[in-house]
């Protein structure tokens, strides 16, 4: 569960990076961005595999690049599930997915693969 959380949490740094870059993305207050961001975890989680799976053929064809264009689904269905979350278009959804992306990326490097277990396990 605590890992549930940190991941939520770096996922929600992410979406603040992306609300500050991306135009068209944006939340209404702290609670909308933390709600955003474990909502887009439980989608990762439960529609994200099944999105995979039916779009195996087409992610296949484009090498994988067509798996943007799923990310951006998700941060569109978080979108619409919470009312305090904006994203004003497809493009800006992917936009967003690739931001959110980039700064888990950065988080999970800086922090190290043995720094999420230390930071879970010491507490």
């Amino acid at each position: 569960m605590i890992g549930f959380l940190l991941r939520a949490a770096i996922v929600a740094l992410g979406l603040w990076v992306a609300s500050r870059i991306v135009p068209g993305i944006g939340f209404n207050s702290t609670e909308t961005l933390v709600l955003a961001a474990i909502l887009l975890g439980i989608a990762n989680a439960i529609v994200r595999p099944v999105l995979i799976v039916l779009t195996l053929p087409i992610t296949i064809l484009t090498l994988g690049l067509f798996l943007l264009v799923v990310n951006g689904l998700m941060i569109e269905l978080v979108a619409h599930l919470l009312d305090g979350f904006v994203v004003s278009g497809f493009g800006a959804a992917i936009l967003a997915s690739l931001v959110v992306t980039i700064v888990s990326w950065v988080v999970s490097w800086s922090v190290g693969p043995s720094g999420f277990e230390v930071m879970v396990v010491r507490r």
